[in-house]
């Protein structure tokens, strides 16, 4: 275990006694922020030379299972922070000026993440209504003006809404769909639409805009990138999720242990069995992601680690949505009541199989590959 991965051991120890309560009323974790920040987790991503950590993506993911532990909501916000300064810290310069993006982006790239490990938070805003994720269907426009571009249009499920510092934002230009670093501020109003299943204290309220940015919040300096990046490198859009569901699962066993053993139904071999399988299950899917994240981090883009990448998100997914269900029928009814931490995990975990790329994609994009065809046409 890595001096990070203990530091984020730690931290979720601090995270769980205060589960409950943000569960319950819906509000954002700003403690938790606060612990993330000060542990300097917020630099995660960012290199050493911009005064961050310098992790990898199999560090992020380990990093992301243990915050899960002690709060799914927290890990997921978390998430789309490190989907943001991964994905800049982690693209390797030579590609991105084989694209034919300016020194200037270079130098934006930089502060944005000098930012982060500053403390700054980023949110995702990609997700609205009627067209979920898919890059190719958004409604929300942007148009060149004197001095930057002007984005105008709505999303929704932005985990983070009203506390970040800044929101990664897709929108579309024509058939060009691009990606806008905008920080919060005047021209973004919060719609506190947020009432779930699950995740309930991700904050992820709509977001509203009509903005005027200057030219270096397009990210990567090109217009029109957003589809490639999606296809060429899915990890951040699809594979960071997995960790955060492994946490999960993984809490849930911990979680029913616990319960079980209070009750003296630990003895039973019906229960003892769930348990089993269960420990089985979550390891053979932590295994599946740290592989991915593994291939990420040595040849991010390749189509076998590609091909990794959607099977971490579909193993979590569906494995931390069966484990809770699991341990939570061995617990038994009493475990059903609100405020009991397996109500709480089992409507985090089943979360996990409807966030993009949902399972039933996941599964429609391996099954393409397997049958020799090609996955990616109109996937986004």
């Amino acid at each position: 275990m890595t001096d990070l991965v203990r530091t984020a051991e730690r931290l979720a120890q601090g995270f769980a006694p205060r589960a409950a309560q943000h569960d319950a009323s819906g509000a954002f974790p700003a403690a938790d922020f606060a612990d993330l920040r000060a542990a300097g987790l917020l630099g995660l991503m960012v290199p050493a030379r911009l005064g961050g950590l310098g992790a990898g993506f199999a560090e992020y993911a380990a990093v992301a299972t243990e915050l899960a532990r002690g709060n799914g909501s927290t890990a997921l916000v978390f998430n789309m922070h490190a989907s943001v300064t991964g994905a800049l810290a982690h693209t390797p310069d030579a590609l991105v000026r084989a694209l034919g993006a300016p020194d200037s982006y270079f130098e934006a790239r930089d502060r944005i993440l000098t930012g982060a490990a500053t403390g700054s938070l980023y949110a995702v805003a990609m997700s609205e209504r009627g067209a979920g994720s898919r890059l190719s269907k958004l409604a929300t426009r942007y148009q060149k003006v004197d001095g930057g571009f002007r984005i105008t249009g709505s999303k929704t499920f932005v985990s983070g809404a009203g506390h970040a510092d800044a929101y990664l934002v897709a929108a579309r230009d024509g058939e060009e769909v691009s990606q806008f670093l905008v920080p919060a501020g005047e021209g973004l109003r919060v719609e506190e639409t947020w009432d779930s299943l699950g995740m309930r204290a991700t904050g992820s309220h709509d977001l509203h805009l009509d903005v005027v940015v200057p030219e270096d919040a397009l990210l990567g300096g090109l217009e029109g990138l957003a589809l490639l990046a999606a296809q060429l490198m899915p990890q951040w859009l699809v594979a960071s999720y997995a960790a955060v569901y492994v946490g999960v699962a993984r809490a849930a066993i911990d979680a029913a242990v616990a319960h079980l053993v209070e009750r003296n139904l630990h003895e039973l071999p019906a229960v003892r069995a769930r348990i089993g399988r269960a420990d089985a299950a979550v390891a053979a899917a932590a295994l599946v992601v740290t592989e991915a994240a593994r291939r990420v981090d040595s040849a991010p883009g390749d189509d076998e680690t590609n091909v990794w990448v959607w099977r971490a998100k579909l193993l979590a997914g569906t494995t931390a949505a069966e484990v809770a269900a699991s341990m939570l029928e061995a617990a038994g009814t009493s475990a059903t009541r609100r405020g009991h931490p397996l109500e709480r995990l089992y409507r985090d975990a089943r979360c996990g199989s409807l966030q993009p790329a949902t399972s039933d994609v996941c599964a429609d994009w391996l099954g393409t590959v397997a049958l020799g065809g090609d996955p990616n046409p109109g996937r986004w």
